[in-house]
């Protein structure tokens, strides 16, 4: 339950992983179809421009903490969600590649500093009793900003696309101001007792740390197939329809959306640790699932499913780090997750793209995913052998 205390955090934490996500990052999915269909680039070209956001996103995970150390937080916050609104509207028109390049690598630095900055801002005031939720729901504007981009570009779509573009950069400007009453309403930083830190010295906990952020590297070079290429791969090779893909896409902005929820949950009941163990293994699955079950069905339980599992494996790992490193660390230890998170990704999304390329069919992909997500499963049942669960009440 939702406490009138939670709401500054909540709204500082959730408009920044909204925009910086869900806006930035998977409003761009839908488009790539829709672009290569009207003849502003063809499909090779659309998906390295995805990839050139995950460039961007490695750059702002580097570049966040040292950032954030130096700007005054709303300064930086501020600065971020103009860059990402700016980034939409001057895509709104047909250009070179070298342009549209720019403006994704733009919103993907930007996107990156406020998922950094904004969940760890968010956590740190939160009082200690109400980190688990607040640390999981500031995750569901990634659910949000996917479920708007899949129900509203649809319809802006049938009348201009430059309309697509311009509600994107609105929607990112009324977050900001959204954010920022949240973010002057914010209580001053929580004290925390030493007795419920985590040791941060110990040898064992940083072990548990390096492996978490190993396989949270892993997580993102395995989902790239669907939230880069769901949308092209159901149309293209799959015969949907652009209204019947989008729709698809709803079902994962759906998922997105309850997806922290279900994180919090399952946090609150069997700990961090097991938590993450056991998202890994559902996304795993999802994964994997259009490889044997290509119908309607099958489609929408992937949807759903990895929907839910990207935003709740990014706050069952924020939990998890804050639990073995302490909150006092979280935002440092985030930032290199975040980095970590970068590298693979950009990595995976360009060399993807080349397999693409390569192969003319994304369903290799699907199973090269999968198997990336299995390896992070095991290096988190590895990571806790090396620290016990702690309770997860204050992290």
């Amino acid at each position: 339950m939702i406490q009138r205390n939670d709401i500054p955090p909540l709204l500082t934490g959730m408009m920044a992983t909204l925009v910086g996500i869900g806006l930035a990052r998977f409003a761009y999915t839908p488009l790539i179809p829709v672009l290569v269909l009207q003849g502003w680039f063809d499909a090779s070209a659309a998906i390295y421009l995805g990839a050139a956001n995950l460039l961007g996103y490695l750059v702002g995970a580097l570049i966040a903490h040292r950032l954030s150390e130096r700007v005054g937080i709303r300064q930086l916050l501020a600065a971020c969600f103009i860059s990402i609104a700016l980034s939409f509207i001057c895509s709104a028109a047909p250009a070179s590649f070298a342009w549209f390049f720019v403006w994704r690598l733009v919103a993907g630095i930007s996107g990156a500093i406020l998922v950094v900055v904004g969940p760890s801002l968010a956590l740190t005031r939160a009082p200690i009793t109400r980190r688990t939720v607040v640390g999981s729901l500031v995750f569901c504007g990634v659910g949000l900003g996917a479920l708007l981009s899949a129900t509203l570009l649809p319809l802006l779509i049938q009348f201009n696309l430059m309309w697509s573009w311009l509600t994107l950069g609105g929607l990112s400007l009324l977050a900001w101001l959204v954010c920022d009453q949240g973010l002057i309403r914010l209580p001053p930083p929580v004290s925390t007792s030493p007795s419920l830190e985590p040791a941060t010295s110990s040898r064992l906990a940083g072990v548990g740390v390096v492996l978490v952020i190993l396989a949270y590297a892993m997580d993102a070079a395995g989902f790239i197939p669907h939230t880069v290429f769901w949308v092209d791969y159901l149309v293209r090779e799959q015969g949907y329809s652009s209204a019947a893909a989008a729709a698809q896409w709803a079902i994962f902005g759906a998922g997105a959306t309850v997806g922290p929820l279900l994180a919090g949950l399952l946090a609150s009941r069997l700990g961090w640790h097991r938590s993450l163990t056991s998202a890994y293994l559902i996304k795993c699955l999802a994964i994997a699932l259009p490889l044997f079950a290509s119908g309607f069905l099958g489609n929408s339980v992937s949807s759903f499913l990895v929907g839910a599992m990207v935003p709740g494996l990014v706050a069952l790992t924020s939990g998890r780090l804050a639990e073995l490193g302490g909150p006092a660390e979280h935002k440092r230890l985030w930032g290199y997750a975040t980095a970590g998170f970068a590298v693979l990704q950009a990595a995976s999304g360009y060399s993807m793209a080349g397999l693409y390329t390569l192969l003319g069919s994304y369903q290799p992909l699907f199973a090269l995913g999968s198997a990336l997500l299995a390896v992070g499963m095991l290096l988190v049942i590895i990571s806790g052998h090396f620290q016990p669960d702690r309770p997860p009440q204050g992290l």
